[in-house]
């Protein structure tokens, strides 16, 4: 029994970044010049002359076209600006979290504001609620009380957000998401 590493210790087969001069494949690109100008159709090895005598890098930045559009630049540059982009466009996303607040139908009051002043934090901060209420054995027979207390919390909640999903009963407990307005 012989095991191979060839396979387990193989490099990377997804290139970094784009693809440039003399890994460009197609015999024929678009050039747009280091001043933005557009050259034209011209045969990849000329293409890359002129990248090579201006000093700079010859890049595909749409490989897909036909045919494929590439610009004269520096590679560094073209990186740095495109890692710049990604991480404007990552600052820009808003993440939601999901956040959940238990309780019980048989719930003292002090706990209740307690819940409900987090729950309000939460929705302040933008994250989603869920609000869960649980029943445990002969308890089930009263979930009238887990519906007022549903109904108690969306009276509370109301000004700072709204039912996304309206309170449902799954299994042994009702549950009940709220979003920020």
């Amino acid at each position: 029994m012989s095991f191979q590493y060839k396979n387990y210790f193989q490099k990377r087969t997804k290139p970094l970044g784009p693809r440039a001069n003399e890994k460009i494949r197609s015999q024929e690109v678009q050039v747009i010049s280091s001043d933005g100008t557009n050259l034209g159709t011209l045969s990849t090895r000329e293409a890359i002359n002129i990248a090579k005598r201006e000093g700079l890098d010859l890049i595909e930045i749409s490989p897909n076209a036909n045919p494929p559009v590439c610009k004269i630049i520096d590679i560094g540059k073209y990186k740095y600006d495109l890692q710049k982009k990604a991480n404007k466009a990552k600052k820009k996303q808003k993440i939601i979290n999901l956040k959940e607040i238990k309780l019980r139908p048989v719930t003292e009051i002090h706990d209740y504001n307690f819940k409900i002043k987090n729950a309000k934090k939460f929705l302040e901060k933008g994250d989603k609620v869920k609000f869960t209420v649980k029943f445990k054995g002969r308890e089930m027979q009263h979930t009238h009380l887990g519906n007022e207390l549903m109904d108690r919390i969306i009276k509370d909640t109301s000004e700072l957000g709204k039912i996304e999903i309206e309170p449902k009963f799954e299994g042994k407990q009702i549950i009940m998401i709220i979003q920020p307005l």
